[in-house]
C-alpha cells in the first residue's frame, strides 16, 4: 500500500521518524552519562537534544496520520496503526512533561527521569509497530515494490 504523504515517492513519515527516535534516545544516554558523571554539561545537553526531539515527534506524526487515514478500515494493519500512534502519542507526552520538569542546565530530578526512560521504553515497542506496518504489512511500500523495481524518481 502506498504511502498517501510521499517526496521524490518515498514516504514522508519515514523518512522523518528517524530524528525524534534518535534524538530522544541520546536524551536519555546523555542522562545516563550525567547520571554516572560528574558533568555539568550533560543535563543541558540532554534537555536541548530532548527539545529537538519532541520537535521532530510533532512534525512527524502529521504524515503518519494521512498514512493511517489511507489503510483500509477493519485490517490488522488499521489496528496495529492505531496502537503505534498512540504509543507514539504517549512517549512523546511522557518526552514533553520529562522537559517541562527540568530546568535548562540543572540536573534532572528522579521523576523527570522516570517518565524519559519510560518514553523509551515505550518507543521501542512503537517502533517495532511501526516495521511490522512496513515490513510485514507492507503499509507506507509501493506497489510495484521489488529487487527490479523502477526509480521512484521515474515520473511515468
Amino acid at each position: 500500500m502506498k504511502s498517501r504523504a510521499r517526496f521524490l515517492g518515498h514516504p514522508v513519515h519515514q523518512m522523518l521518524i528517524v530524528f525524534p527516535l534518535g534524538l530522544l534516545a541520546t536524551a536519555v544516554v546523555f542522562d545516563v552519562v550525567g547520571l554516572l558523571s560528574d558533568g555539568a554539561a550533560w543535563p543541558l545537553v540532554a534537555y536541548w537534544t530532548m527539545a529537538a526531539g519532541i520537535l521532530g515527534a510533532l512534525v512527524a506524526a502529521p504524515f503518519g496520520l494521512v498514512d493511517w487515514l489511507a489503510v483500509p478500515q477493519g485490517t490488522r494493519a488499521r489496528r496495529i496503526g492505531a496502537i503505534h500512534g498512540l504509543g507514539n502519542a504517549a512517549v512523546t507526552i511522557l518526552f514533553v512533561a520529562s522537559w517541562v520538569l527540568r530546568s535548562e542546565g540543572s540536573s534532572p530530578d528522579t521523576f523527570a527521569l522516570v517518565l524519559s526512560f519510560a518514553g523509551a521504553a515505550i518507543s521501542l515497542v512503537t517502533a517495532w509497530l511501526g516495521g511490522e506496518l512496513v515490513s510485514r504489512l507492507g503499509v507506507g511500500v509501493h506497489e510495484d515494490a521489488g529487487v527490479n523495481a523502477t526509480s521512484s524518481l521515474n515520473l511515468k
